[in-house]
């Protein structure tokens, strides 16, 4: 009918009406076909659209088998896939991720779990843009987003925008807040599902912390599992680079990945000064001044004096360069030591690695490794640039983190999760009481060295239940450095025996 309509239009048209009868035939052929092209592609075209937004999987076909990066040794454990679900799903979550890479990560792996527990529909997350770091990088810049989609499909629905209908342009406004901390699954079903019956949209604007390490059904904390070390794959670009890093190493040997937490913004947010000159103690104090002003700043940036002293003593400071250097050979590396420094920029540069370099001469870094070409395009894109690291921190030989942040205990997790490879969890509350004990010579060499030592024989990534404190979860263990849901079938690791953990050289 349409064409038809179309005909008699072209043929009453004063254009046709003054051409021959057989020209005028052709072209009224012509016309009929362009415009039944065209009715037919934009028909195609909201089919699609439509087939995307509420039943991904008619469209993308079979994913294909979830393949490990070369850059991992061994081969990771399969989690089997939950059974297929069919389910009228309560509403739409958004979720907007704060923080660094890590701290990101982790955040989505559990607003997948929360997703699934409350039957939403998952839409992709956003992430900080407004942080400290900056990084103007979409979930898609860092992470297959196609990926992530389809090897999650038969678990949660998840689509990478809203429908137009939610939208501002049809003046629909979502329900924005941030969840509770550390949650558990009543809080969630209880507090927040009733809330998609009148708004359909939540949106989370804080995803830090938002689910409790313990106390949550083991379904959901394999489903944590499953995000984190097989739907949260890099994007072929990282990838590609990060294994190219990581070949390069290895080609000179094994090696040890150092992450050096010692960059302005550690220093600033924690108040910890020991080992820099009262210039750059000042520096930093007025850098945590303005960063307190900051809307994503936590409350205790805003206390008006730190003692750096006392927090060291407590183990809450990040340890100097100088102090790894001592506490490295303590434990026994020597040195000729491949050493990777998994971190940004050092606070002092060159001169506060100067000590460290100066004991293991075999130090490198990608900015190093790397033609600047290589890296060009992760310039500026902090959280990139973190996934480099944390791709050569995981495939390390050993990976040691001088500060217990989301970097540090997400991969100690995913190093667990390859089969428990040697990750060192310094104490750095007797390592400070021993550095100083050893400075004022109260202790000889041999005497700090084998006391360093023996306070880490069980602490060097060994199959571990995860620590509980009850009512205080900041100070759990947390779920992501050791899931040991996931490492085991039986119901306690405990008797499974380490591997790989039995001395401390490379």
């Amino acid at each position: 009918m349409e064409a038809a309509r179309l005909e008699k239009s072209v043929e009453k048209s004063p254009a046709m009406q003054g051409l021959p009868a057989m020209q005028r035939t052709r072209l009224q052929v012509w016309f009929i076909r362009v415009c039944s092209s065209i009715l037919i592609w934009t028909c195609l075209v909201q089919l699609v659209a439509v087939g995307e937004l509420w039943h991904p999987r008619l469209l993308t076909g079979n994913p294909g088998s979830v393949k490990m990066s070369a850059n991992q040794e061994g081969s990771l454990p399969t989690q089997p896939p939950l059974a297929a679900r069919n389910y009228t799903s309560n509403g739409f979550l958004k979720v907007s991720c704060n923080g660094g890479l890590n701290q990101m990560r982790s955040a989505i792996c559990d607003m997948v779990a929360i997703a699934r527990l409350l039957n939403l529909t998952l839409v992709v997350p956003k992430l900080d843009k407004t942080s400290f770091w900056a990084d103007p990088s979409n979930f898609e810049d860092i992470f297959d987003v196609e990926h992530f989609i389809n090897s999650l499909r038969d678990e949660v629905r998840i689509v990478k925008r809203l429908p137009k209908r939610f939208g501002r342009r049809y003046g629909y406004q979502p329900l924005v807040k941030a969840p509770v901390s550390w949650s558990n699954e009543q809080y969630y079903l209880q507090q927040i599902l009733p809330l998609f019956a009148k708004h359909k949209v939540l949106h989370f604007n804080r995803t830090d912390s938002r689910l409790a390490n313990n106390g949550i059904s083991l379904e959901l904390q394999k489903l944590r599992c499953r995000v984190n070390f097989q739907a949260l794959k890099f994007t072929p670009q990282i990838e590609s680079l990060g294994n190219k890093l990581v070949s390069i190493i290895q080609q000179k040997g094994p090696y040890l990945a150092l992450h050096l937490r010692y960059e302005m913004d550690m220093l600033a947010f924690s108040g910890c000064t020991h080992g820099c000159t009262e210039e750059e103690a000042e520096e930093l104090k007025r850098m945590r001044s303005n960063l307190s002003l900051l809307r994503y700043a936590f409350p205790w940036w805003r206390e008006k004096e730190i003692v750096s002293e006392d927090k060291r003593s407590r183990g809450l400071c990040p340890l100097t360069p100088e102090e790894m250097a001592l506490i490295l050979q303590a434990l026994d590396f020597s040195r000729d030591t491949q050493i990777y420094i998994a971190s940004g920029e050092i606070y002092g540069s060159e001169r506060r690695l100067a000590a460290l370099r100066d004991a293991f001469p075999r130090i490198v870094k990608k900015e190093v490794l790397l033609d600047p070409e290589d890296l060009r395009q992760f310039q500026n894109h902090s959280s990139q640039m973190a996934a480099l690291d944390f791709m050569v921190s995981v495939a390390s030989n050993i990976f040691i983190p001088t500060y217990d942040g989301n970097m540090a205990r997400v991969v100690e997790g995913h190093r667990r999760y390859l089969g428990f490879k040697k990750t060192f969890q310094l104490d750095r509350r007797r390592l400070v009481e021993l550095l100083d004990l050893h400075h004022n010579r109260t202790l000889s060499w041999d005497e700090f060295s084998a006391a360093v030592r023996l306070a880490h024989e069980t602490k060097m990534g060994q199959p571990s239940l995860r620590r509980v404190i009850a009512d205080k979860p900041k100070e759990e263990e947390y779920f992501y450095a050791n899931p040991q849901e996931c490492l085991c079938e039986a119901t306690s690791c405990a008797n499974l025996s380490p591997v790989g953990n039995a001395t401390m050289s490379l």
